[in-house]
């Protein structure tokens, strides 16, 4: 999808600044687009899913926002260059990405087991899309930005505690926020922030098809007492993303509704 040239909007976090979105058809990636066009951002939204991603690229650019869809595969190197390179060659640069894309459990077909049990070929996917993944974006984002640019990265509660019967995916998500706490000590003094975000239990059509005891129990152990919302989620990489928090680096901040406060 080429981009729709019609002026964004001249107020917002994000005004004037061009964001990437990675997951960006469905659930927490697709409300961050939204929130980032809002904002006033030039949105690249990128995601696996090619008819999922230029749906909610259409119904942005209709809305007067200009954007790009692009179709990527975060585990693969040059599927990410690729991506990169259409952001550069589009609009000339890259102000701040949210790599956002990963799956769970369910996309491995390891629900339930403990770490022994796991097979060495969902392990390997797991770490292929959920750290190496955003590895690969971090790495060719940063080639394109300037001081002043800004990456969140989706890391987890699971990145900040251990999840029973997740070995896998509590590994990825621990190696997401070193990651993420290396990396902004690299690029500070570049000018670069990087932050990860560990939301707890979220409303998006993955948890939808959990069973209700299993949700019942999320939100038995979360003070709040229910799942946030994708929008909540976003609005946390909106902010890492603006300037707003332009001291903040090196940070994983949970957004977890007190889950592993308790």
């Amino acid at each position: 999808m080429t981009p729709n040239l019609r002026s964004t909007a001249t107020a917002g976090l994000l005004a004037g600044k061009v964001v990437l979105v990675t997951g960006a058809a469905s659930g927490i990636g697709a409300a961050a687009a939204r929130a980032a066009a809002h904002e006033g951002a030039k949105v690249v939204l990128a995601d696996r899913n090619a008819p999922g991603v230029e749906e909610i690229a259409t119904h942005l650019a209709k809305s007067g926002a200009e954007v790009l869809a692009v179709t990527v595969d975060v585990s693969d190197a040059q599927s990410v260059a690729a991506m990169v390179a259409s952001v550069a060659k589009a609009f000339g640069r890259l102000d701040a990405a949210f790599n956002n894309a990963g799956i769970g459990t369910l996309e491995t077909r390891a629900v339930g087991n403990r770490a022994g049990d796991l097979e060495e070929d969902s392990w390997r996917r797991m770490l292929d899309v959920n750290l190496t993944g955003v590895w690969l974006c971090m790495k060719h984002e940063i080639a394109v930005m300037a001081r002043g640019a800004a990456i969140v990265n989706m890391a987890s509660i699971a990145g900040l505690i251990g999840l029973p019967r997740a070995a896998h995916y509590t590994a990825a998500k621990h190696g997401v926020v070193g990651l993420t706490k290396a990396a902004a000590i690299d690029y500070a003094d570049l000018g670069i922030r990087i932050n990860a975000i560990c939301p707890g239990f979220v409303e998006t059509p993955l948890t939808a098809t959990s069973k209700a005891e299993k949700r019942a129990a999320s939100v038995a152990k979360t003070p709040i007492g229910r799942y946030a919302t994708a929008e909540e989620i976003a609005a946390q990489a909106i902010w890492l993303m603006s300037d707003r928090s332009g001291y903040v680096t090196g940070a994983a901040i949970a957004v977890d509704g007190g889950y592993t406060a308790a």
